[in-house]
């Protein structure tokens, strides 16, 4: 029990917003994590990652799973993350190893690129964010029915080869909201082949693929974010972009050559700046694109 309450203040990255990605989940997490060291309690980040699940869902009122908070809780430098968000099993998927220096950190050949579209109202305020979690249960409903399955309507309890088998009963936009999710499905699993063989080139194809269905099946992007996805993976050295989460605000996240890191984000900054001049007028020219490393995961300082 909590008896302990904190004072404190949040700050993030200039440019970004100032809780940076993943937004809410990174804020409760962060109260949590201070919450329980004011108090000297242990707590798992499994119980923490549905702590934050809770506020999100019946305090912010946003449907939304748990994948962020366990990126936020469970990752670590250099690996992949691989969360199954239905039985919440987790693993780490580490890169090939590469040479460096005797007592030196590994420097992986690759870098992360976010890139900041200016745009920051909250997904509460958006409507589409939760429709589109309505529309999958609405689709895993009709698809469980198809099969003669009584479980809880929802995607992941419906197998590949019974959405192929009668997908075609659900209305159009019902079938691109499944479609969108049996194909992640697939994307997932080809990703963490070709990650764990460093083939970062097709693991940037996926990436690409990820973000082109989220706008063609998800039709989550707005018209900014879809440009910027646009600019990224024309620019220099990237092996493939996507947008950073719901796609209705916020960031684009790029996998690049690191070699081309630099090149790259004066590049977007530029391209950006010509298609949405009045977004990008507001944007701190030295932040709106930022060259990052996957890193551990959040902790006490």
């Amino acid at each position: 029990m909590t008896r302990r309450g904190i004072t404190g203040f949040i700050c993030g990255t200039e440019g970004l917003d100032s809780s940076g990605l993943s937004s809410s989940a990174a804020v409760g997490i962060a109260y949590l994590l201070a919450l329980e060291s004011a108090n000297n309690l242990t707590v798992s980040p499994t119980e923490n990652i549905e702590y934050d699940r809770l506020i999100e869902n019946e305090y912010l009122g946003l449907k939304n799973g748990i994948l962020d908070q366990s990126a936020i809780l469970l990752s670590s430098y250099g690996c992949l993350t691989c969360m199954d968000c239905k039985t919440k099993i987790h693993k780490l998927i580490h890169p090939p190893k590469y040479e460096t220096e005797k007592n030196a950190e590994t420097k992986f050949p690759y870098k992360i690129l976010l890139s900041f579209s200016g745009l920051k109202q909250a997904l509460t305020t958006n409507p589409g964010y939760n429709r589109r979690v309505t529309e999958c249960r609405e689709a895993a409903e009709i698809l469980l029915k198809a099969v003669g399955k009584e479980a809880e309507p929802i995607l992941s309890n419906v197998e590949q080869e019974e959405f192929e088998a009668h997908k075609s009963k659900l209305e159009p936009d019902l079938a691109r909201r499944a479609e969108h999710y049996f194909s992640e499905n697939t994307r997932v699993i080809k990703g963490l082949e070709a990650w764990s063989c460093g083939n970062f080139e097709e693991f940037g194809k996926l990436i690409s693929a990820s973000g082109l269905s989220s706008i063609q099946n998800y039709e989550c992007g707005c018209e900014p974010l879809i440009q910027l996805y646009e600019i990224l993976l024309k620019a220099p050295g990237v092996y493939g972009a996507r947008f950073s989460g719901a796609g209705f605000r916020g960031c684009c996240v790029a996998f690049v050559n690191a070699d081309y890191a630099d090149k790259a984000a004066s590049f977007v900054k530029n391209e950006y700046f010509k298609v949405q001049s009045e977004l990008a007028s507001h944007l701190n020219q030295d932040t709106a694109v930022v060259i990052c490393d996957s890193g551990d995961c959040a902790r006490i300082i």
